[in-house]
């Protein structure tokens, strides 16, 4: 059956510069195979890198937040599903879907646990372990609300359905587990890649706007790169990522092969000339997108526990009857969970000086280098393969459509949440919309 569907970006999805983007624009493809029609709308100024969303017969449009025209444009488009990009677009637009479109599927695509990020970054901060009140912050209230509130949350990481559900009770039902969804390596491509001799120096890959990102670049910079250096003298690496800030260019110093080369237009062509990729993460959320392009270049990593987090855990996707939407109010059962893991592509080690070692072992020892180069590849296969898990993700919004009234019966928090927190969203927005109608511009 044809479906109408909008989504509501945070931001207008840039493939090339975020596993988000990237992210994102596999969904859209998914929806489109599906011969679904597609609406991207977003409150969010266009962007350089968006991508062209034209290509894929999919229309634009720019919203405003805080007014009232918004539930013209949706009531005229009538979409079947609404897709909430992040849990903050929830906040912003569910009240007035709901109220013009009641009978839409809410679906909020989480791309990470950003509380979890929060609390990370927080206790890193502080040098200390994460403790229970970490997890209880204003960032969780406010996501795990938006989670309940929908209908559906797509979680990216298996580590993550497992926190919501042991930490937070959240009901397996309102959880699906949707990792990256990407095309399986042929041999055919293996084939083409560069190999271990071909190839020379570091690479470390990802947007200088995500914070973690730019704690692990600054990391590198003056901890871990000059005790490579020290080992390997003739070695450098590339920092790429998009909007590079002047203090990450002030970085580049050619002088001890640390070259801050910023944005990049086929970040695939500059990971295959890497030998090897560095990602020392200290926190973050969810599954890194810079580890699946490193995959697929064939070039083995070292990264951090963070880093690695749920990358490598095999889920059962499958559903069985028990595990859908239960239509007489018994209990849904997860099956996400991860069975099995598979070897790294790579090292994963915290500590500078054990990341450091690994990292010159890599980069030398062309036999277990070509050995990590494989476990990715048959991570990228068996794991992230965009057929299955796409039949999964929509095999799921088929049963929850199917039997949406009962699904909601079974929600009554998420039923008792919309009706309190929504009403004050709703009374706030229309506030700040009354006042910005009567702002006084100030006189020329």
């Amino acid at each position: 059956m044809t479906m109408n569907v909008l989504i509501i970006g945070y931001v207008w999805p840039e493939p090339k510069s975020s596993a988000a983007g990237s992210n994102m624009l596999s969904l859209i493809k998914l929806f489109r195979q599906q011969d679904w029609q597609v609406t991207f709308a977003s409150p969010a100024e266009l962007s350089m890198h968006m991508a062209d969303l034209a290509m894929l017969n999919v229309p634009t449009q720019s919203i405003a937040l805080n007014d009232s025209s918004f539930d013209q444009y949706i009531s005229e488009l009538a979409p079947d599903i609404v897709v909430f990009d992040r849990y903050m677009m929830e906040e912003q637009f569910a009240w007035r879907v709901e109220k013009n479109c009641p009978s839409a599927l809410r679906i909020l695509q989480s791309e990470d646990l950003h509380f979890l990020r929060q609390a990370r970054h927080k206790a890193l901060k502080q040098h200390r372990d994460i403790q229970q009140e970490d997890w209880h912050s204003d960032y969780a209230k406010r996501e795990i609300a938006a989670i309940l509130r929908c209908d559906l949350t797509f979680i990216i990481s298996s580590a993550e359905m497992k926190l919501l559900q042991e930490q937070f009770n959240i009901d397996p039902a309102l959880l699906q587990h949707a990792p990256f969804m990407v095309e399986n390596i042929s041999s055919n491509e293996i084939d083409t890649l560069p190999t271990f001799e071909q190839r020379t120096d570091f690479i470390s890959i990802g947007s200088f706007r995500h914070e973690p990102n730019w704690d692990a670049v600054l990391w590198l910079y003056k901890e871990i790169w000059p005790k490579i250096r020290k080992r390997l003298p003739q070695a450098s690496i590339r920092v790429c990522g998009s909007y590079p800030p002047k203090k990450a260019t002030q970085l580049h110093n050619p002088k001890i092969g640390f070259y801050v080369k910023g944005w990049v237009e086929d970040a695939q062509h500059e990971m295959q000339q890497a030998r090897v990729c560095l990602a020392p993460l200290r926190f973050g959320a969810g599954l890194k997108g810079k580890l699946i392009d490193a995959m697929q270049a064939g070039t083995p990593n070292v990264t951090s526990t963070i880093g690695v987090e749920a990358m490598s855990c095999i889920p059962r996707l499958e559903y069985s009857s028990e595990s859908r939407v239960s239509v007489d109010g018994g209990e849904a059962t997860l099956t996400d969970e991860a069975k099995n893991t598979l070897p790294w592509s790579g090292y994963i080690e915290d500590d500078v000086d054990s990341f450091v070692e690994q990292a010159v072992a890599l980069y030398s020892d062309s036999t277990a280098w070509q050995q990590a180069q494989q476990n990715g590849f048959q991570i990228i296969n068996q794991i992230y393969d965009a057929e299955v898990i796409g039949k999964a993700l929509i095999d799921r919004i088929n049963n929850v459509l199917q039997h949406l009234g009962q699904h909601r019966l079974n929600n009554f928090t998420g039923a008792m949440l919309r009706h309190h927190s929504l009403k004050s969203t709703q009374y706030m927005s229309q506030w700040i919309e009354e006042k910005n109608k009567h702002k006084v511009e100030p006189e020329s």
